[in-house]
């Protein structure tokens, strides 16, 4: 079994695509503003963030059309070198930073914001453990 992709089911296509692309700087593998499918990547590589609407998908599974709630729907993490440069940049870019840069345990320091329908991006950027120094 192979992962191939992170699918997001979206209302608002055009926004939730262009805050992956504009906002994040993901590259789509094609130009589909208007949906109703598309996948982006990261610059360095890795997993890709796919985006399909809602409503193609209730058609072969009705339930998927209902939103669960207010609560979160995904959460989507991203490696960056530098936390507080990406944050800088994702702020530029018109995104907002709603919790962070924070640390989360001894390994990372985490920031959060949404998309335009919810959906959680984490961006975490990976620090060394720290070693005692050998006397």
């Amino acid at each position: 079994m192979e992962l191939t992709q992170i699918r997001l089911l979206v209302t608002d296509f055009p926004a939730v695509y262009r805050f992956y692309r504009d906002v994040l700087g993901l590259t789509p593998q094609f130009e589909a503003e208007q949906g109703p499918y598309a996948k982006l990547s990261p610059p360095q590589g890795g997993a890709a963030i796919a985006l399909q609407r809602r409503e193609q998908v209730a058609a072969l599974l009705p339930d998927a059309a209902e939103l669960p709630g207010d609560g979160v729907r995904a959460l989507i993490a991203l490696r960056v070198d530098d936390l507080d440069a990406a944050c800088a940049e994702l702020t530029r870019r018109g995104g907002t930073i709603a919790q962070g840069p924070a640390p989360m345990g001894d390994r990372l320091r985490v920031a959060y914001l949404r998309d335009p329908e919810g959906n959680v991006v984490e961006l975490q950027e990976w620090r060394a453990l720290s070693r005692p120094e050998s006397a």
